[in-house]
């Protein structure tokens, strides 16, 4: 014998669902427990030093320039297992600029490899000071000033820098002024050995840099007690060779030269930027 299950018209399924649906929810309800261990638990994840033995790098442009300049320096160091900060520099003052890269500092349980571009290399001379979990200085085309020293004053004191002569200074609320480099001179001067299309945009997105960053004077230099790394580009139209090898020698960083190097060397070689980084890692694990 064959049995056919009733089908329920339309009106009855709705009868059927506005009891069913209070009930489920209702049901629902009650298998949760009423106090708040109820809710779920997210731990907040580890910091990334608790993972691995390798120290974090923090890379610090310079100006006219941000943080995706280190881009090819991070993607290869990242490839190698070293967790990246890239911080913001905020190229307003060298004493206010090294303050907030020092805070950066004091956010990270684990050893650090410290990296500094152009005038980052100013802010990380002052900022790594009294922080013991900073193993290593690395210069990259960068200022490595002694105490009292300033950017400009240590570019006036070795010619060949077409900076001065290219700069457009633009004054700001408070009575600051800020420095651009004019974009017809940019390539020219800042990254000769980038390809046109980008330097054209770099040029149009450069961040400026505060005059009186530029002209501050350095505190104690953390050179003196943290052992260094520099590389000089051969062909710095920004910084001249001649003070890169100068400030290098004095604070007996262990150097290497990229011939025919733009100052943005970071961008035009970061393969051998990358390499250095990892050369401090090693040395000081």
């Amino acid at each position: 014998m064959k049995y056919t299950l009733p089908v329920p018209s339309g009106r009855a399924l709705l009868r059927r669902r506005s009891v069913l649906i209070p009930a489920l929810v209702a049901a629902a309800l009650l298998a949760v427990p009423a106090s708040s261990e109820a809710v779920p638990h997210f731990s907040a994840p580890a910091p990334a030093a608790a993972h691995t033995a390798k120290p974090t790098v923090v890379l610090v442009h310079g100006a006219f320039a941000d943080s995706s300049s280190w881009n090819g320096v991070v993607t290869r160091l990242e490839r190698e297992g070293y967790p990246v900060i890239g911080v913001a520099n905020p190229l307003r003052d060298l004493a206010g600029d090294a303050a907030y890269v020092s805070s950066i500092l004091d956010s990270i349980p684990g050893p650090v490899v410290l990296v500094g571009h152009s005038y980052g290399g100013a802010v990380i001379t002052d900022a790594a000071a009294g922080h013991t979990n900073v193993k290593a200085l690395v210069y990259i085309a960068a200022f490595a000033p002694d105490q009292g020293e300033s950017a400009l004053g240590i570019t006036s004191e070795y010619p060949g820098s077409r900076l001065p002569s290219s700069l457009v200074v633009r004054p700001f609320p408070g009575g600051g002024q800020d420095a651009y480099i004019d974009p017809a001179a940019f390539r020219k001067v800042f990254a000769a050995d980038v390809p046109a299309r980008e330097t054209r945009l770099m040029a149009a997105a450069q961040r400026p840099v505060a005059v009186g960053a530029l002209a501050a004077p350095s505190g104690a230099p953390a050179w003196r007690t943290i052992p260094s790394w520099y590389m000089v580009a051969g062909a710095d139209q920004a910084i001249p060779p001649a003070a890169e090898r100068a400030m290098a020698q004095r604070a007996h960083s262990r150097t290497v030269t990229v011939q025919n190097a733009s100052h943005a060397v970071s961008v035009s070689h970061p393969g051998a930027v990358a390499a250095l980084v990892e050369a401090a890692a090693r040395a000081t694990a």
